[in-house]
């Protein structure tokens, strides 16, 4: 069994969602944590959901970052636990640091709602291992800031380590600027700091994750986690 706690501020819409595939589909103990407390002692993986945290005032995250959950979030992926942030979660940890980067305007300046394919890069990680190397996903996407930017340096050394785990691609597993969405550089969907623990996704997993909703691609990353702790026990 994996606790999995979801922090709440004033703003998530994403948080819910994720409880539910947590909670309701894999059966996990899950506790919404809200932004203001500070024990998370009891949490194996926390999980920074979407939607607009604090309203988005001055920019995604930027407020965020200097609540008492987000300060304990930071202690916890420093003691190597497990840590994932989606979209506006994905903006808060490189905000306070645990991811490299930033989220900026999307390319056309529009926010975008779309379901988009992804090429999986790599599957030797807690977060990726129900995946093979290569294969095309399908994710949704809801974003105005999802434009991943990082100074070259920081590019060659995500490309040079391996950190990016999901790239927007063609449905042929093509990568290209025609498959980019937003216009994130080197087309990133998603990275993970140098240890492996800390994840940051702009497309939403929980959003694919019911039959009901037509595809399960996103359930894979939960279960894939999941099965790593029934591998470390």
């Amino acid at each position: 069994m994996m606790k999995f706690g979801i922090i709440v501020f004033p703003g998530s819409n994403c948080d819910r969602d994720v409880a539910y595939v947590t909670r309701d589909l894999l059966g996990m103990p899950t506790r919404l944590v809200w932004h203001e407390e500070s024990d998370l002692s009891d949490l194996d993986v926390v999980i920074v959901p979407g939607g607009f945290s604090y309203g988005d005032y001055l920019r995604c995250g930027a407020i965020a970052q200097f609540s008492a959950a987000m300060r304990a979030t930071v202690a916890h992926a420093e003691q190597g636990k497990l840590v994932a942030g989606v979209c506006n979660g994905f903006q808060i940890l490189t905000e306070v640091g645990l991811l490299p980067g930033a989220l900026i305007r999307n390319r056309n300046l529009h926010f975008i709602c779309d379901r988009v394919p992804l090429k999986v890069e790599r599957t030797d990680l807690p977060w990726t291992q129900q995946y093979q190397t290569g294969e095309v996903i399908t994710l949704p996407i809801a974003h105005g800031e999802g434009c991943y930017y990082a100074d070259e340096a920081t590019l060659k050394a995500l490309e040079d380590n391996n950190q990016v785990l999901l790239r927007y691609c063609h449905s042929d597993g093509s990568v290209n600027e025609s498959g980019n969405p937003n216009g994130s550089l080197h087309n990133i969907a998603g990275i993970c700091n140098l240890t492996g623990n800390v994840l940051g996704i702009m497309p939403h997993p929980e959003r694919a994750a019911d039959p009901m909703l037509g595809s399960t691609d996103g359930i894979r990353l939960f279960k894939s986690v999941l099965n790593q702790a029934i591998a470390a026990a």
